[in-house]
């Protein structure tokens, strides 16, 4: 079924994104469904890390536009994308490795409602840890609230990052190769915590485990070379000739 502009939550509309004479992503139009896990895929070189930047707001595209909720963010500062409703965790753990589990969440939360004012009441500091409590619960990792971050797995520091990402309260929640270095063991909890996230909210990620995407997924892009090479439902996907050829090959049967 074709996806309207009234069923989208984010829009692309033929962004690119240039480096000097080097063209990552060329006239790329794609649109993410409200409520929908849509996965990003690609052989490497395809520019899906470049296209993640730009739909998260680290980068700006060079030419194009981008559509959030209904209004152009296009070239809108990083930390605006936050404050609309856009939260990404990022492919290598970015977490305060010295702090806490409860600390990295609390600190998440304090620095998006307060901008770190510290001369606010004590109070609020007990809604900032009330809600660190619930996002950590939300995550599974309530037992390991006092823990160092540093002493998690790498998969459980990956569901801490979800949790910081879920400070937010975001629309759109942006996920950059979850389960990147786990083991099946830990990629099937952080799959499950991630299926579970999607029936809250809009979910996009990147993610190079076919098997695993083409199971979960309501809708995935296709990049090769820059460009969009196909969007639609995994059945839509499996059954490209073109995607079959470069990316997907005899495992796609």
């Amino acid at each position: 079924m074709k996806t309207t502009d009234q069923d989208a939550i984010l829009e692309t509309r033929g962004v690119t994104k240039r480096f000097g004479q080097f063209t990552a992503n060329e006239g790329i139009s794609v649109v993410f469904p409200r409520g929908q896990l849509t996965a990003i895929i690609g052989p490497n070189g395809a520019g899906k890390s470049t296209f993640f930047n730009m739909v998260s707001g680290a980068f700006a595209p060079t030419e194009g536009a981008i559509w959030f909720d209904g209004r152009e963010i296009t070239g809108l500062a990083q930390h605006r994308f936050a404050h609309l409703g856009i939260a990404k965790s990022f492919q290598v753990t970015n977490l305060f490795p010295d702090l806490s589990v409860l600390e990295n969440v609390r600190v998440a939360v304090q620095a998006l409602e307060s901008g770190f004012d510290f001369w606010r009441p004590r109070a609020s500091r007990r809604d900032w840890i009330d809600k660190a409590e619930r996002l950590l619960a939300r995550v599974g990792l309530q037992d390991k609230r006092a823990f160092r971050a540093a002493r998690l797995s790498h998969g459980e520091q990956r569901a801490l990052e979800m949790a910081v990402a879920l400070a937010a309260d975001p629309k759109l929640l942006l996920l950059d190769e979850p389960t990147a270095g786990m083991s099946p063991e830990e990629t099937r909890t952080i799959m499950d915590l991630i299926l579970a996230l999607a029936q809250e909210r809009t979910v996009a990620l990147v993610e190079h485990k076919m098997k695993l995407i083409m199971g979960v997924s309501d809708r995935i892009v296709v990049l090769h070379q820059g460009r969009l090479l196909a969007q639609g439902s995994p059945d839509d996907i499996r059954a490209n000739e073109e995607v079959r050829r470069v990316y997907l090959g005899k495992g796609a049967h």
